[in-house]
């Protein structure tokens, strides 16, 4: 499980008369999300969906609040080391090596994980069936499809096979092939009963991937609940409608 209370981050920053002000990416935001479970986080640009995720993924500090990830024993996990076994991360920034095939790179980030080759093999050949990536496995990154690099970058993030799944955007721009196979591999995850945290712009994928939304605006968590009951709660029919509903809402509780 993996749990944000009053979770918050604060930045400074400069006007162009050289003032500084101080502002809320996240915003007080609290939430849970449990195995077997796929949580949908939803926001406009700037909204502070990325910086959430990478406080969710212990790749920055909060400036107030805690987030709390537990095991299969529902211990908590508190040293860093320990988290990053229990968590894959994708972001826009996840780097590939070009000059490696992706059997290449899988197999260097297995042995980091202290996996013994055989073991790394064998999870390999699990990734590759999962994402597809039979065709292109021993293909140099470099010469891939975007949709194909999208692909190994999420393969990159199983290799350690976590409990705790931190997608942000990771079928943006892709072909309907590519999305597929890695929306078919998230909900394959779901059923193992992994946890998968999934920011998108697509609200149509959302609404038919996600067991809970939350939605985030100007760094504050606006709406939560389950597709059907965010519909209900607007009187709208599709998951779309129902977002500009709560976006035109906060804009009218300014």
């Amino acid at each position: 499980m993996i749990e944000a209370t009053e979770l918050t981050k604060q930045f400074i920053r400069t006007e162009k008369k050289g003032k500084k002000e101080e502002f809320f990416a996240v915003d007080h935001v609290s939430f849970k999300a449990g195995s077997g479970e796929i949580l949908g986080i939803l926001g406009p640009n700037g909204a502070g969906k990325t910086t959430l995720l990478r406080m969710l993924g212990s790749l920055m500090q909060p400036t107030s609040g805690q987030v709390f990830i537990t095991d299969e024993a529902m211990e908590q996990i508190d040293k860093k080391e320990a988290l990053k076994k229990h968590i894959g991360y994708l972001s826009e920034n996840t780097k590939l090596y070009g000059r490696f095939s992706v059997r290449e790179m899988l197999s260097l980030f297995g042995e980091l994980y202290d996996f013994t080759k055989e073991e790394v093999e064998e999870r390999i050949e699990e990734i590759c069936g999962l994402l597809q990536m039979e065709s292109f496995i021993d293909n140099r990154i470099e010469k891939l499809s975007t949709g194909q690099k999208q692909r190994t970058s999420i393969a990159r993030c199983l290799v350690h096979n976590p409990d705790i799944y931190i997608f942000d955007e990771p079928t943006l721009g892709l072909d309907i092939i590519s999305s597929k196979a890695i929306i078919d591999f998230m909900k394959q995850e779901k059923k193992r009963g992994k946890t998968v945290l999934y920011s998108t712009h697509y609200m149509e994928e959302a609404e038919f991937l996600c067991d809970r939304i939350i939605m985030i605006d100007r760094g504050k968590m606006i709406a939560e609940g389950t597709p059907d009951e965010l519909k209900k709660a607007t009187g709208t029919g599709n998951l779309r409608d129902t977002f500009f509903a709560y976006m035109e809402g906060d804009a009218q509780d300014e």
